[in-house]
């Protein structure tokens, strides 16, 4: 998460991977930063808010500035660089997942896995085995 520029908005950026055979849909997130946490899709350089976000069987669900992301909108207070947000993510079939993520400087890019460039920001990434729903693998 890049720190805010305002006290108002923030952006979330993550890495969602599924090892498993099942996709599966981010629907929401909730979080004590803020109550009305949103999910938006960006296609032509457009942003939609959406009701969910697949996360491919035996694919990756990326959140980045300039795609999909995650809205914060009136935050409980303007987190500082060096901070972290807890954020819980929840799914359609997958039991819940507690993240803390970083607050990184405001110009912050998370790096594409695909790109090979290191840091993605996020703390845990991996989102697990979806034929178990009791086991989300090893969080980093």
């Amino acid at each position: 998460m890049p720190v805010p520029v305002t006290g108002k908005l923030a952006a979330g950026y993550l890495t969602l991977t599924n090892d498993g055979d099942e996709a599966d849909a981010l629907t929401s997130v909730t979080s004590d930063l803020s109550d009305d946490i949103t999910l938006h899709r960006t296609v032509d350089n457009t942003m939609k808010r959406v009701e969910s976000l697949t996360v491919p069987a035996d694919g990756r669900l990326e959140l980045s500035r300039g795609g999909n992301h995650l809205m914060f909108a009136d935050l409980e207070r303007k987190p500082s660089e060096g901070d972290t947000v807890t954020v819980t993510l929840h799914f359609e079939t997958s039991d819940p997942l507690t993240l803390d993520v970083p607050v990184k400087a405001a110009t912050y890019r998370p790096a594409s896995e695909e790109s090979g460039s290191g840091d993605t920001g996020a703390a845990p990434e991996d989102h697990g085995d979806h034929e178990d729903h009791g086991d989300h693998g090893d969080h980093q």
